[in-house]
């Protein structure tokens, strides 16, 4: 990441050099592109700019459409041409409280101001149910910030403009509860963590039609760009952590385990209690945290275990307590793990040992900090980690490493990898998309990066549009063991041309990898292409910088080079002349 997008930013240099960072941004090779429209009821245009920013520096290439200034329910309840023609993936709608067109009057009746909610509310559901049918995208809303201004004092709490404001904000949050491709971007917590005051700023919106004061805009921008990351599967995965003076106060070597500073006796160990609880929160959310710590391993162990922390080392999937250098160890987890470095935020006390990581890693995100508590600070507000959804497979992606430990582990125990394999005694559920799970289908096609031949990515509605087509065959699989369940770990999408399936998704899992669940998956797609009267099944694999692993991955399958153009390659298998590939899985449905 660049160091000037690193949260916390410094906003005014990010708006001073704004051109500057897209020029940089602009020399990196590849990224997910990825079409933007923004409807706004105020000027947008810098905050298209910045939101570029913090996209591309998350490997996002967006294009942007832009509404004429305050057009964006005319854009939404009737399209023009253009809006059409650009096909939106996503719309952010981005109104404030300076767009709710009728506010209570002083001592108006109840029933009066319940109407107004109500027109209110149903004005912005008629805009939201209009861009889903037209464009079957995802929307991104502006809840309603504070006004600067509160006639009536501490009444406007209970029976003023903020108690409206407050109702039709809950109405947002209710639509969002029961649409998936909805999301809120919380402006109104935005604008109190900046200050109402500095927010408001009047004569910016008298002289130039801005929402919120310009150094503001870095704040909603990033906020933005957050939950676009979010849901093109751009988020960070892993959080590793130093020990001492990161987790705790002083060093567990020298200071021993009743010198340490953790838990409520000290206000110093209660700054690092309320880190060390924020963490395990997050691990509740399926991050995977990690320890890369230069410590005796004992010493590390014990510090983790001390009565008055939160955390424990059973809530780490890898425990790296070493004299190795940190970056090296880093490494070393993103293979343990089967991730890339990429997925990685490393947090340590040292800037020292922050730089080296910088210099020697910089696929790795690190985070600077001074202090505990500005330590949880940057992480609660860096957006890396922002949650759209959450899977019951997000939820217990912790224990799914774990159990991949104790298979790695039980792997060394065995002569052969076939008696390993034996040994798992792996079952896989293979068969069409559910309605339950179309979600983690959608997650994993923009997550999987390195076991994907296409790369192709989905919405939702994208993704639902498929499932309910005649014209697809569609595979998901899910593999258990002995030591647990993986979850939906693999997918497949073929689209049918006559007695031809075309396939424009092979993806899976890289914490199954080497299990043979691709040969379970090609097994049951061959089977049912033979129950459809499909003859011929044609792969492509378009490579990328991060999927050389599956270049080959349909010559093991059996299937014939037909073409090749710049690295891009066709395959072709007959299914008749297929035989069924052994594997130590047992097939249900």
């Amino acid at each position: 990441m660049l160091k000037e997008l690193e949260f916390p930013f410094d906003n005014d240099e990010i708006m001073r050099s704004k051109r500057k960072l897209l020029r940089i941004l602009k020399e990196r090779e590849g990224g997910i592109p990825l079409r933007i429209a923004v409807l706004g009821g105020s000027t947008t245009s810098d905050i298209v700019k910045v939101v570029e920013l913090f996209l591309r520096d998350r490997g996002i290439i967006p294009t942007f459409y832009e509404s004429e200034y305050a057009q964006y329910q005319s854009d939404a309840l009737f399209g023009n041409p253009e809006l059409d023609a650009f096909k939106p993936e996503i719309v952010f709608i981005h109104t404030t409280s300076r767009n709710i067109e009728e506010l209570p009057e002083i001592n108006e009746n109840p029933e009066s101001v319940n109407s107004k909610a109500e027109r209110e509310s149903a004005r912005f559901e008629a805009i939201w149910k209009a861009l889903s049918e037209r464009y079957g995208c995802i929307i991104i809303q502006n809840n309603f910030e504070l006004p600067s201004e509160r006639l009536m004092g501490n009444r406007e709490a209970s029976s003023g403009r903020i108690d409206f404001i407050s109702r039709l904000n809950a109405q947002i949050y209710e639509y969002a509860r029961n649409h998936k491709s909805f999301y809120v971007n919380d402006l109104n917590y935005l604008a109190a963590r900046y200050g109402l005051e500095r927010w408001h700023e009047e004569r910016h919106w008298h002289l130039y039609k801005y929402a919120m004061s310009v150094s503001a805009i870095p704040d909603v921008a990033h906020s933005v760009a957050s939950i676009i990351c979010s849901v093109m599967g751009r988020n960070k995965k892993v959080l590793a952590l130093d020990l001492d003076n990161t987790l705790w106060g002083g060093v567990i070597g020298d200071d021993g385990i009743s010198g340490i500073e953790i838990g409520s006796e000290t206000s110093e160990g209660q700054s690092f209690l309320a880190l060390q609880k924020y963490i395990k929160r997050m691990k509740d959310l399926g991050i995977l945290l990690t320890v890369c710590s230069k410590n005796d391993m004992e010493n590390a162990i014990e510090g983790l275990n001390h009565p008055d922390g939160a955390l424990k080392p059973s809530d780490f999937v890898c425990i790296k307590a070493n004299w190795d250098e940190k970056w090296r160890n880093l490494e070393e987890t993103a293979r343990e793990l089967n991730l890339l470095p990429e997925s990685i935020v490393f947090v340590d006390d040292n800037p020292a040992e922050r730089e080296i990581v910088r210099a020697q890693l910089p696929e790795v995100t690190v985070l600077d900090f001074d202090s505990p508590e500005e330590c949880l600070r940057v992480l609660d507000g860096c957006g890396l980690f922002e949650v759209t959804t959450l899977s019951e497979d997000d939820a217990k992606r912790g224990e799914m490493y774990r159990a991949n430990a104790q298979r790695e582990e039980q792997s060394k125990r065995f002569e052969s990898y076939d008696d390993f394999l034996e040994s798992l005694e792996m079952r896989a559920e293979i068969g069409d998309f559910e309605p339950i799970h179309i979600p983690r289908i959608t997650q994993l096609t923009n997550k999987s990066n390195q076991f994907n031949v296409t790369t192709k990515r989905y919405t939702l509605a994208e993704m639902e549009e498929v499932a309910a087509s005649t014209d697809y065959v569609r595979l998901c699989g899910r593999l258990t063991d002995k030591f647990g369940d993986n979850g939906i770990v693999s997918v497949v999408i073929g689209k049918r041309d006559n007695a031809a399936l075309h396939l424009d998704l092979w993806l899976m899992s890289c914490r199954v990898l080497k299990r043979g669940m691709e040969f379970a998956m090609l097994n049951t797609l061959v089977a049912k292409c033979r129950e459809l009267g499909i003859r011929e099944i044609f792969g492509y694999y378009f490579p990328t910088k991060k999927n050389a692993m599956v270049k080959d991955l349909f010559a093991e399958f059996g299937f014939t080079k037909t073409s090749e153009d710049e690295g891009n390659s066709v395959w072709k298998l007959n299914v008749e002349a297929f035989d069924p590939i052994d594997t130590k899985i047992q097939i249900g449905e």
